[in-house]
């Protein structure tokens, strides 16, 4: 099978995208598959595993990452490959896929990535709504599948407007070998992603400011790249709540970020929408608890025992707080290595690979769709 990913880009590191995307083409290509990944040029990262294809951008309009060479180079490509897969929206690379497979034999798999939530729709409103009349729902019509990475997605995806088939799956999740440390010192409750509104960061900041004074051996570390603007309006906040065991780390990555979910004894993600959140599975792959809000596709923490699913906003947040971080050590262990159990047989990458390879298997051959696939 000749399989084409494209992203825009890999090269951003706390992206979920970035890391997601070669990882499903590295479990494709162990398969068997033959797989090449197109992405823009930003420094990307080789591989030998599968190939690799960087292509330069326009300087003009450089967010819309305008690529003739990729638009061209795909067109090509289409007419002998069997699967063309991309991923995310709103960007040109997203439009020249779906061109791309026009009068062809290749059948386009489009992941929105969580472009389509009601609040990223929101983001940059006129920009998306002029882009989407002009060439992106086009594109997007051209697919034979789309896949969402849970239900909520898979709903978002309905709402657009799209009744093609639907493939249901999560995203994988590399399980480290050794993922935890001994516990020492200060408690830490640990916030890991992008400094952005959506992540839900004003409310946590006074939960914790309603918390603090009740658990002096916990500290809160807030790690992750972001607007420095927006960055500072949380510092701000921080000062004005007189937050105390506060911490604004700053971007991680590589064996710095695996050294933080290591240390944490708790993680948190207050978003306020989430297509996923890698940093739930993540946390859990390290034997690490989390708290994760009903706007993420984390329900699953309180089947498995191993985390809160709460509703949005302070008050929900300041609760669960109140009640977990008064758990022990020990205990919060126990939850951690249920969830590491949990990422283990059900969000591998071998696993998830596979899943996304009898997708592509069942559009080119047809019969009976595989579980995951929905069709109303």
């Amino acid at each position: 099978m000749r399989i084409i990913q494209v992203v825009p880009r890999i090269s951003d590191e706390a992206s979920g995208p970035s890391y997601t995307v070669p990882s499903l083409t590295s479990g494709l290509a162990k398969i068997g598959a033959s797989v090449e990944l197109h992405v823009l040029s930003a420094g990307e990262q080789e591989s030998t595993e599968y190939q690799v294809e960087s292509h330069p951008t326009s300087r003009f309009f450089s967010r819309l990452g305008i690529s003739h060479s990729m638009g061209k180079t795909l067109r090509r490509k289409a007419t002998t490959a069997n699967i063309l897969h991309n991923h995310s929206l709103w960007m040109m690379p997203n439009v020249y896929s779906g061109r791309a497979v026009r009068n062809t034999d290749c059948r386009l798999v489009v992941s929105p990535r969580g472009t389509l939530s009601q609040r990223a729709l929101q983001q940059s409103y006129w920009p998306k709504r002029i882009m989407w009349r002009l060439c992106q729902h086009d594109a997007v019509r051209q697919a034979a599948c789309l896949h969402a990475t849970a239900e909520h997605e898979y709903l978002d995806i309905r709402r657009a407007g799209f009744r093609q088939p639907v493939a249901i799956i999560p995203n994988g999740i590399d399980v480290p070998a050794d993922p935890r440390a001994e516990p020492c010192g200060r408690r830490t409750l640990l916030f890991l992603g992008r400094i952005h509104p959506i992540k839900g960061l004003e409310g946590l900041l006074r939960a914790w400011q309603s918390v603090q004074r009740s658990f002096p051996d916990w500290e809160i570390q807030i790690v992750g790249p972001g607007d420095s603007s927006y960055t500072a309006s949380l510092k701000r906040l921080a000062v004005e709540l007189n937050l105390e065991r506060t911490g604004f780390v700053g971007p991680a990555y590589g064996k710095e970020k695996q050294a933080w979910y290591r240390r944490a004894e708790l993680s948190v993600l207050p978003s306020w929408s989430e297509n996923f959140g890698m940093s739930v599975s993540e946390s859990l792959s390290h034997g690490l608890p989390a708290i994760a809000t009903d706007a993420t596709p984390w329900s699953g923490m309180s089947t498995h025992r191993c985390g809160w699913w709460i509703e949005t906003g302070e008050s929900a947040l300041t609760d669960c707080l109140q009640k977990s971080l008064c758990k022990t050590r020990s205990e919060l262990a126990e939850m951690g290595q249920r969830g590491r159990r949990w990422m283990e047989e059900e969000f591998a990458w071998p696993r998830i690979s596979s899943m996304m390879f009898g997708t592509y298997e069942w559009l080119l051959g047809g019969g009976t769709p595989p579980a995951w696939i929905a069709t109303d």
